[in-house]
């Protein structure tokens, strides 16, 4: 059975993130959740074991460095090493490819392409 997703939120555009967070007390943790579960373009939050931190949003609205906002706001931060920054720079990426997807404007391959003047 599949999860029913936010009527906000457009599905081609979920992006799913998991991070390590470190230096959350369980208040925190229950607040960060809260917060990202009410938050518009937050599809699905949830606390997995180990610290870690699992976030489906809309990438048209929102970001993993707004998401990193609100983690550091809560007093948390990411594990450190070199994976940890290897996926920060692979989620900037997509972040950025996915809002571009979204404000493309298609056209038909079969018509001739528009002149250059």
């Amino acid at each position: 059975m599949t999860k029913a997703h936010k009527a906000t939120n457009q599905e081609q555009f979920l992006l799913r993130r998991k991070m390590i967070v470190e230096g959350l007390g369980e208040d925190q943790w229950e607040g960060l959740i809260h917060d990202l579960n009410h938050h518009p373009c937050v599809d699905f939050a949830e606390r997995k074991p180990n610290g870690t931190l699992q976030v489906t949003y809309d990438g048209t609205h929102w970001s993993v460095d707004e998401l990193l906002e609100l983690i550091k706001a809560y007093g948390g931060r990411l594990k450190t090493g070199w994976w940890t920054r290897r996926k920060l720079a692979w989620y900037r990426f997509t972040d950025d490819n996915v809002r571009a997807n979204a404000k493309h404007e298609p056209f038909c391959c079969s018509k001739i392409p528009p002149m250059k003047k």
